[in-house]
This record gives structure tokens, C-alpha cells and sequence, in this order.
């Protein structure tokens, strides 16, 4: 029920988006027309700046929009035309005529639907236009970008260039400079931060208390509750309270920056530079939290990383070396850029000076970067040394920590490479190139340390949630949530190497658009049509089996085998109809996708043949049912109960405790033996020898007897005892009787053995066992050496010498000393052989 009214509410939440289209008002065509010209001649003069790109650009998408909704103008009607053109029937073939009247109702319906369609396919029309200009437009600001990447400026490795860094630091200095006297040259320029002075003095302390405190009364307050907490909720609680040593020092420097600006003596250009400021110190404190995560302080803190302490505090100072440097070169640069070309080009008035102020800034802006991306580099240098020193450190064997291990190794080895690379670009002169290179990775670092964070956060929660402590954290939910989150972290990833926000937005609404496959169009709103309809059919199939297997089919005279027969077909036929009325109702058209089908049909057909035989002689088994769930059955050598038909194996469960599993085309086209079809009878032979000698008469009578003494044994038909002949080594008999249960019948056999061997030994019947004679061929070699005769120490020594002649003309054999081979050796007779040897075996098969 609980799973059922989160089906309706998901149901609920997801009709607004998939509801039916209305039609939508006729857009302008005309104001379209103007825009589009525009956004073209701007294409085409690629002369424009880049907000006018983004600003027309955002333009011709709102278009689109509208013509994407105005294409289902009319469907209804649309819908109804068409039936009313097919209900007349398929046009007459060339050569062929129909009845007037019907001729023409098909041409004013024809017509009809033409004058229909007409807004739709203009609306299309305008819509594939709009998709051609955004594209154009993305192509051109993607060119500059490039342009921009690979454009050379001067060396900041060339002491000539070092002024040009000194005059842009002098001028933006002196330009801060400027506007602080003009605030300080008013009449009063204290008058309002002395009005202000109580909220002011209030911030502030706020303030420091939250930036220099902060992180204490977080760390007093963590170890007071792990003291209280159990081990599985200390993580969680460690997690979100520290949570407050990255937020509090945050607010504290808002309040700082807010106090800062109620004092009004700062300009606008001030204002821009305290708030850059602030940001790298944010991000410097967002490090500190992040990196206390990843490298933690003590031990009692799960760690990504095998590290030893001293090498955990290289990797915090490394994280927030890198954060500082990162919001140095983003924010506090971007200030410094623009105010930069405010100051210089902003003063520059003929076509030399603005060279010149150009020059001035790329060769200024190189020199001040420089150093910071070389600091950069060796911070992340080090940071690949410390990732690869973990691999030294780490001992986890399982597959999944290789991978990880892998993983960590080849961004180990990336870094080291982007150190390198980078400052070698950056000296040269490809600035942007070295910043577009060195920057992104820092960023990604961080992204890949906070997606690591959370994921370990999440994890704790299961486990907390489930209070699986050993085997929680290898679970599958805490790999799917590291899956997603991997998943989420990709548009900030994007974001990061440089994809623009509208890059991004481009691509989700192609994905709402959905992709055109053979002609089919498929959606999200689709998909999630065809999935809430799925599942709802398929809990209503689930809810029928279940109604049918514990009210239904128990109260009538089928079988078990029969009633879980009639459940498994139910359940099958319930997918196949969710699946078809799934698809019907997410408006999926699979006549264009036939011949494909029918293509592939053929492949699978081919490759999965065995698949769909064990599946066809599944269906028999639930329709015939020669064997059904606990019929006691032989196949192939394999002896057990059956356990669960499914539509491609059957399981069985042998006498050992073991399962096998074994396809259904065995069990259609094999040989199988079922003990207890039909009904639980079945016959035991026990065979029996006694001594040559023995009374055989007296023999038989003992042995039925036996049989008719045990309680299993039917005496209709009654037992039989049969002389079957003679042996090597005894009489042989035989005791055949038919069991009323054949499930007990190693314990009547055990039974019967028991008392067999009791009544012969107090009637003195023996029971032979084999004897065998040895006959030794040569038993001289078993005499110790020392007997041996005269004559034969004589002939050793003999041939002892003939041994050390031959030793002494002793040499090497060559290829002439083989000679030439005799007929039939060689493969030629190898292969004779062969032929020979199989011919013999046929000729003694047909003897």
C-alpha cells in the first residue's frame, strides 16, 4: 500500500508535464522575421560583442519555444481528418477509379487536412530556422574562445616586459587611490559612518567573533556530542556540524564586508575590489573545511586517502594553497582585467594609443600571472606526488580498490603533467592557454573532493539508516549514490573547462525534445509516460498472482504444479500487455521501426537460439507440465527435486544439499525420469549372492520373507524373488518389490540389507566374497644382490667392459648416421597406421 500511494503521488506530480497539448495562440511571423535578420546579419558580420550575442541569442530561443509549442496547433482535428481519410479506404491504384461520391469526400478531406497542417508546418519551419541561427551563434562566440586560448602575447620570461606589470599595478593604484580622495574630499566624509557608527561596531564584532571563534565553538561542540553519540552517528553529526566551520567563518566575513560598506567611504571600484577579496577568503576557508575532510586530523575520521599524518598535513596546506591561488587568478583577476582595461583604454583616443594600452595590459597581465601560475604548478605537482604516494601506501587487494587505485594513480600522473605543461605555455606566452590548463584543474579538484565528501556523508546515513555497520558500506544503494552524484557533478565539470550556461541549457532542451531514432521520437516525457504506465500495470499483475496463489487457486482441485503453472502464465501475459499499453500510451510508433526490428530479429534470432529454445520449452513445461515444483526426477546423471520452473531453467535441488540448474530444452528434448508423476509408487531390486552349496530353495524362501515383512511393500502386485543365475563367485538372486512410496526407498532397501544379513547368518547361509590367486611371473628379481650366482657377476663384468670400449669410440650421432627410412616410416606411415588402426576398430564393431 505504502508503495502504491507513492505511485499515485508520483502519478499526480508528473500529469502536469505530460498532459495533453492545447493549442497555442498563432505566433508573430512577422516580429520573428525582424529578429531572425538581425541575429543573422550579426552571424555574418561577426563584429558584435558578446552580451549583444548572448542578448539576441537568448532572443531567437524564446522563439523557438513558441514555435515548438505551436506545432501541435490543430492535432485534434488533425487526429480526426485522418481517420476520416483512412476509414474511406486505401486510393484507388493507377489505372483504377472509385465511386465519385467517395472521390470527393477524399479530396475535400485532403483538403481540409492541408489547411490544418499548414500552421503546424510553418511553425516547424520557423522553429528549424531558430535551431540553424542558435547554432551559428554558438559557433561563432566558440570560435573566439578558441581564438582567445591561442592567442600569443608577450613573454613574461623577458625582463623587457617587466615595466609593463609594474605601470598596469601603478595605474590600477593609482586609479584606487583617485577615487578614495574624492570620497575623503566631500565636506563630511565621516558624517554617515558616524550615524552609522552603532550598527557598525556591532558587525564588526559579529564579525570577528564568527571568523576567529567560529571554527572553536564548532570543534568544542563536535567532541561533546561524539562523546554521547553511537559509533554509527557519530560520522553524520561529525559531518553536519562541521558543516558550521565553513559557514560561520563565511558569515563573519559577509558581516565584515556588509560593516565595511555601511561606513560609505568606499567607491564602486573599492566596493568591486572588497568583494574580490572577500571571495578569496571564502574560498581559502571553504579549503580548510574541504581539506580537513579529505586529509583528516586524526585518525578516528574515514580518509579517501592512505596517508600518514605528516603527509595529510602537506595535503591541507597543498587544498588551500591551491583554493587561495584559484580565487586569486578568478575573481580578484577578472577585477583586475576589468579595471585594467578601464584605466588604459578607456584614456586611449587614436588608433596608436589604444595599441599601445593593448600592449601595456597583455604584457602587464602575463608578468603579474606568471608567478602565480608557477605557484600553482608546484602546489599541484606536489599534490600528484602525495596521490601516487598513496598508491605506495595503499594494501587493498579487492578488485573495486584496484580500480580505485587506477583511477587515483592516472589523476596522480595528470597533475604532475599539467605542472609541467602549464608554466612551460605560460612562459612562452600562451597566458590564457597556461590558465585555461592549470586553473580548470585546481577547480575540478575541488569538485572531485566535495563530490568524495558527500558521497561518504550519504554512505554514513545508510548505514546509519539500515544499521548494516559491516556489510552497508559495500551495499549497492551507496554505489548508486556515488554514481549519481558523479552524474550531478558533470555540468559543474563542464561549467568549469569552459562550456557556457547556455551551452548547457542548448543541451538539456534537445534532451526534452527528445532523440529521433528511425523516426521514432523519444522523449523524458515519453519515457516517463511509458515507465508510470509499466510499472502500473505491472503492480496490477503483481496484485492478480498474488490474489490468485493465496485466495483463489488453493480452494480448487488444481494441482500444485497446475496452480503455480496458471500464476507464472498470468504474470507473463500481465508484462506483455503493461508493456503494449505502455507503449500505446507514451504515443510510440513502432511501424517505422518494423524493418529494423525485423533485421534485428534475424542477429538475435542467430545468436540467441539457445535462449529462445530453453524459453519455448519454459512455455511447454508450464503448458504440458510433465514435471512440476517437487517431483523427485532424473536428468542427465543429476537426481533431486524440483524446486521452480522458470521460463528458461529449472532448478533442482539434489539429495546432497546442492542446486542444479538446468535448461528447459533438456528436459523437452532429453531423457528424464520422474520418480513421482502421477502417483508416489515405485519398485526397489535388491540383488542378493550366496555361497555355490546353499539350499537355493531355502534361499528364496527367506528372501520373500524379508520383503513381505517391511510395511512399504505392496503385497498387490506381491514380491518377487528370482534366481537370476550363476555367478563367478555365487548364486545370484534378485528381491523386486513395489514401494506405496518410492521417497522411502533407500531406507526399505537399508531395512531389507539388515535383515537379510541377520536371518543367513542364524540360518547359516555364507555370503561369498571374491578370492583372487597371485602368480608371480619371474620371482628371481625379488633375490638380494649378494645371491646372485658366479655366472652372472661374470656376465656383468663382461658387459661392464664391453661398456667402457664403446664408451671410448664414443661420438656425437649425425644426420648420416640414421641413414635412409625404411617404407612405412615417416608420416606417411603414421597416417597408414591410422588408417589402418580405425579400419581394424569398424571391422571389429561390425563383427
Amino acid at each position: 500500500m505504502r508503495l502504491a500511494r507513492l505511485l499515485l503521488l508520483a502519478v499526480a506530480l508528473a500529469l502536469p508535464g505530460i498532459g495533453f497539448a492545447q493549442s497555442p495562440d498563432t505566433p508573430d511571423y512577422k516580429a520573428w522575421e525582424q529578429t531572425a535578420t538581425e541575429a543573422e546579419q550579426m552571424v555574418q558580420a561577426d563584429k558584435a560583442q558578446r552580451p549583444a550575442f548572448d542578448k539576441i541569442r537568448q532572443e531567437v530561443v524564446n522563439w523557438r519555444e513558441k514555435f515548438k509549442a505551436a506545432e501541435d496547433i490543430n492535432a485534434s482535428q488533425i487526429s480526426t481528418v485522418k481517420a476520416q481519410i483512412e476509414a474511406l479506404g486505401p486510393p484507388p491504384k493507377e489505372g483504377e477509379s472509385e465511386d465519385q461520391a467517395i472521390a470527393d469526400r477524399r479530396k475535400k478531406l485532403n483538403d481540409e487536412l492541408a489547411k490544418l497542417q499548414a500552421p503546424a508546418l510553418r511553425a516547424t519551419e520557423a522553429a528549424s530556422r531558430a535551431d540553424s541561427i542558435v547554432a551559428n551563434i554558438d559557433q561563432v562566440l566558440r570560435a573566439r574562445q578558441t581564438d582567445k586560448l591561442l592567442r600569443l602575447t608577450p613573454s613574461p620570461l623577458n625582463p623587457i616586459n617587466w615595466p609593463e606589470g609594474v605601470k598596469v599595478l601603478t595605474g590600477l593604484t593609482s586609479e584606487l587611490a583617485s577615487e578614495m580622495g574624492q570620497q575623503l574630499d566631500q565636506p563630511d566624509p565621516y558624517a554617515n559612518a558616524r550615524n552609522n557608527a552603532p550598527a557598525i561596531v556591532g558587525l564588526l564584532l559579529v564579525a570577528l567573533m564568527l571568523v576567529l571563534r567560529g571554527r572553536t565553538w564548532i570543534d568544542k561542540l563536535a567532541d561533546v556530542l561524539e562523546a554521547r553519540l553511537a559509533r554509527n552517528a557519530q560520522r553524520v553529526i561529525d559531518f553536519i556540524v562541521s558543516l558550521g566551520q565553513l559557514l560561520l567563518p563565511i558569515a563573519g566575513i559577509a558581516l565584515l564586508e556588509a560593516a565595511l560598506v555601511q561606513t560609505e567611504l568606499f567607491g564602486a571600484r573599492w566596493l568591486e575590489l572588497l568583494l574580490a577579496i572577500g571571495v578569496v577568503l571564502s574560498a581559502a576557508f571553504v579549503a580548510f573545511w574541504l581539506s580537513g575532510r579529505i586529509f583528516p586530523r586524526n585518525d578516528r575520521q574515514a580518509a579517501p586517502f592512505t596517508l600518514q599524518s605528516e603527509r595529510r598535513r602537506e595535503g591541507r596546506v597543498l587544498t588551500i594553497s591551491l583554493a587561495v591561488f584559484a580565487a586569486i587568478q578568478g575573481p580578484f583577476g577578472d577585477w583586475l582585467v576589468a579595471r585594467g582595461q578601464d584605466v588604459f583604454e578607456g584614456s586611449a583616443k587614436t588608433a596608436k594609443e589604444i595599441d599601445a594600452a593593448g600592449h601595456t595590459l597583455d604584457a602587464g597581465f602575463g608578468v603579474l600571472v606568471f608567478p602565480l601560475q608557477v605557484l600553482a604548478a608546484i602546489a599541484l605537482f606536489r599534490f600528484g606526488q602525495l596521490l601516487r604516494r598513496h598508491l605506495r601506501n595503499e594494501t587493498n587487494g579487492s578488485e573495486e580498490g584496484a580500480f580505485r587505485d587506477r583511477l587515483v594513480g592516472a589523476l596522480g600522473n595528470a597533475l604532475i603533467g599539467v605542472a609541467v605543461v602549464a608554466p612551460v605555455l605560460g612562459g612562452i606566452g600562451y597566458i590564457n592557454a597556461a590558465n585555461a590548463l592549470i586553473f580548470p584543474t585546481i577547480l575540478t579538484l575541488g569538485l572531485i573532493a566535495l563530490v568524495l565528501v558527500l558521497n561518504q556523508f550519504f554512505t554514513d546515513v545508510y548505514v546509519l539508516v539500515t544499521r548494516r555497520e559491516d556489510d552497508g558500506r559495500d551495499s549497492l544503494i551507496p554505489a548508486l549514490i556515488g554514481f549519481l552524484l558523479g552524474l550531478l557533478a558533470m555540468p559543474p565539470a563542464a561549467l568549469i573547462w569552459g562550456a557556457r550556461p547556455a551551452d548547457l541549457a542548448e543541451m538539456w532542451t534537445r534532451f526534452q525534445n527528445g532523440i529521433s531514432v528511425s523516426g521514432v521520437t523519444i522523449s523524458p516525457g515519453i519515457f516517463l509516460t511509458f515507465a508510470i504506465v509499466f510499472v502500473i500495470g505491472l503492480m496490477v499483475t503483481r496484485l492478480l498472482q498474488g490474489a490468485l496463489k493465496t485466495s483463489l487457486l488453493p480452494k480448487t482441485k488444481i494441482d500444485k504444479g497446475g496452480q503455480n503453472a496458471i500464476v507464472s502464465g498470468l504474470g507473463y501475459l500481465g508484462i506483455f500487455l503493461a508493456a503494449v499499453i505502455a507503449i500505446s500510451s507514451a504515443g510510440i510508433d513502432l511501424s517505422s521501426l518494423a524493418i529494423v526490428a525485423g533485421a534485428l530479429s534475424v542477429g538475435v534470432g542467430f545468436g540467441l537460439q539457445t535462449i529462445v529454445q530453453n524459453f519455448v520449452s519454459g512455455i511447454i513445461l508450464l503448458i504440458e507440465r510433465p514435471i512440476s515444483e517437487g517431483d523427485w526426477i532424473e536428468v542427465n546423471g543429476q537426481m533431486g527435486i524440483v524446486k521452480a520452473i522458470s521460463v528458461r531453467s529449472t532448478r533442482i535441488e539434489t539429495f546432497d544439499r546442492t542446486e542444479v540448474i538446468v535448461p528447459n530444452a533438456d528436459l523437452i528434448s532429453g531423457q528424464v525420469t520422474n520418480w513421482t508423476r502421477g502417483n508416489v509408487t515405485g519398485r526397489l531390486i535388491v540383488p542378493v549372492g550366496v555361497a555355490y552349496g546353499t539350499d537355493t530353495r531355502k534361499v528364496e524362501k527367506i528372501l520373500h520373507e524379508v520383503a513381505e515383512n517391511q510395511s512399504l511393500v505392496m503385497m498387490n502386485p506381491e514380491p518377487v524373488v528370482m534366481f537370476k543365475g550363476f555367478g563367478a563367485d555365487s548364486l545370484d538372486f534378485e528381491v523386486r518389490v513395489i514401494l506405496s512410496d518410492v521417497n522411502f526407498i533407500l531406507r526399505v532397501q537399508s531395512e531389507m540389507n539388515h535383515e537379510i544379513n541377520q536371518r543367513f547368518a542364524e540360518a547359516g547361509i555364507e555370503i561369498p566374497f571374491a578370492q583372487r590367486d597371485v602368480w608371480l611371473r619371474n620371482p628371481e628379481v625379488l633375490r638380494p644382490k649378494d645371491e646372485q650366482t658366479e655366472e652372472d657377476a661374470e656376465e656383468a663384468e663382461t658387459s661392464g667392459d664391453a661398456g667402457e670400449d664403446d664408451s671410448d669410440t664414443k661420438h656425437p650421432v649425425t644426420r648420416a648416421d640414421y641413414g635412409k627410412p625404411q617404407p612405412g616410416e615417416g608420416p606417411e606411415g603414421m597416417e597408414e597406421q591410422r588408417h589402418d588402426t580405425s579400419d581394424g576398430e569398424a571391422d571389429a564393431g561390425d563383427r
